[in-house]
């Protein structure tokens, strides 16, 4: 027996023989129907019930057939309930005036005598849409939650340097176009953080922000994460899925590692793009979409075209205008602003108020090339945060090319892991398929360990 939609309906009639034919139709679908035949308790029953979803007569006394009783209930609910769904049910010539209720706030009609088929569709769809909107609701919800942190942390791209003075020009040039754009830059040096600062100062920036890591999406996983499925698409589609394009619908949607994306997927990606619509899996219904579209990558997009990697028609659309991130090393002036930075962040989360930076330590970090850019920076003033015993942090720092952080006879496992991974990084330039293959594991692995260890 298949599950009931979740939605509670409430039935408004004066015809009892009416209320009972519908209920016992609509109670093989749904598992709360209720049935009220004066219009005068609706209010009292919503507010008990916590109804979803209104199915209401347009007339209601005897003689009455101008619909102008709907109109009333129908505007006197959506002001007192904003949210609430409300199918209007009406004889064949009251059609005009149901579509100019449509305009007042309706979700739909149906007509009287009904087909089963259209009233149960009718429904359906109107759950469905309740259920989108409680899910898109939520991810606007953590999005803004997210974006206030972030706000907190990152009031401002830190830094004084040249480069990311222009960074910071550029980026409120192009905020407020709405333009397509690619992130270009090393992993670390803060992607995500421009991609926010964009949507932040877009006149988006009350809706959603979408955040996709596409290079941790499998081949089978892509098209159900970013366009949906319909329940039944497949075995495991026991419900409807709204898409990460669907959610963003209206705000941003960020495509983080776009280079890693196979051919194949990359031709999928460029339909929607071009089409602005999503079709979900196991569906044909094609529902628009209106989305500022960030990307990032760290790969050399361009390379990759010409060994035919890299779709160029996809790089076109996704590259209306172009960002590069400077490394940490190309903004050397902004390493002890950083470093202080951090270290004042972590002071406060390790209660340890009166650690200070030996000026050894702070010549030591200004002359190290950081191939793990403002992340590794983050990690390791964190964890010299942790060790330090005194007041004086990480005054034995010891950095040096190619090696990260060094402990005297350190054999934690995972520090050393840590180090490994770095090391592939930095061999492979960033490239997460190369450095998982030199390091012997699987490419979600790999990213696995990068969000373990916060890299």
């Amino acid at each position: 027996m298949n599950a009931k939609f979740s939605s509670r309906i409430l039935i408004i009639d004066d015809d009892i023989d009416v209320l009972t034919s519908v209920e016992l139709f609509l109670e093989e679908n749904f598992s709360s129907i209720t049935t009220e035949s004066n219009p005068n308790n609706i209010i009292s029953l919503i507010k008990k019930i916590n109804i979803d979803i209104v199915l209401l007569d347009m007339n209601f006394r005897k003689g009455e057939i101008d619909g102008q009783e709907g109109i009333f209930w129908l505007e006197n609910l959506k002001k007192q309930f904003p949210n609430l769904i409300i199918v209007l049910m009406t004889a064949f010539g009251d059609v005009e005036l149901a579509v100019e209720a449509i305009k007042k706030g309706a979700f739909d009609f149906v007509l009287k005598p009904w087909e089963n088929a259209k009233l149960l569709s009718t429904l359906i769809s109107a759950h469905r849409f309740i259920e989108n909107s409680k899910e898109k609701k939520i991810f606007k919800d953590q999005s803004s939650v997210f974006s206030n942190d972030i706000a907190k942390d990152y009031t401002e791209i830190i830094g004084e340097s040249y480069a990311i003075s222009q960074l910071k020009e550029t980026i409120q040039k192009v905020a407020q176009t709405g333009a397509n754009v690619l992130l270009l830059g090393e992993n670390g040096t803060g992607k995500e953080l421009v991609a926010r600062e964009l949507h932040r100062l877009s006149d988006r920036k009350n809706e959603v922000f979408i955040t996709v890591d596409m290079g941790a999406l499998s081949e089978t996983l892509f098209e159900s994460e970013i366009f949906g499925h319909a329940k039944g698409a497949f075995t495991d589609a026991k419900t409807d899925k709204t898409g990460r394009f669907e959610l963003a619908n209206k705000g941003t949607i960020f495509l983080d590692e776009i280079g890693n994306l196979s051919v194949n997927l990359q031709s999928k990606l460029l339909t929607v793009i071009q089409n602005r619509k999503v079709v979900r899996v196991g569906s044909t219904k094609e529902i628009p979409i209106d989305v500022r579209l960030i990307c990032a990558t760290n790969m050399p997009l361009k390379q990759m075209i010409n060994s035919s990697e890299f779709r160029q028609d996809l790089y076109y659309r996704i590259n209306t205008f172009e960002i590069n991130i400077p490394s940490l090393k190309e903004r050397n002036r902004d390493i002890n602003l950083l470093a202080h930075y951090f270290l004042d962040k972590f002071k406060l989360k390790y209660n340890k108020p009166n650690l200070k930076f030996s000026e050894k330590a702070l010549r030591v970090l200004k002359n190290y090339d950081w191939p793990g850019n403002i992340r590794e920076l983050k990690n390791i003033i964190e964890r010299a945060t942790v060790l330090s015993d005194g007041n004086i942090v990480i005054p034995d720092l010891q950095i040096s090319s190619g090696t990260y952080l060094k402990t005297k006879n350190n054999l934690n496992l995972e520090e050393n892991e840590k180090i490994l991974i770095l090391k592939a990084l930095e061999k492979n330039k960033g490239n997460i398929t190369k450095a998982a293959h030199e390091l012997g594991i699987q490419r979600n692995a790999l990213y696995r360990r990068l969000e373990k260890y916060g890299l």
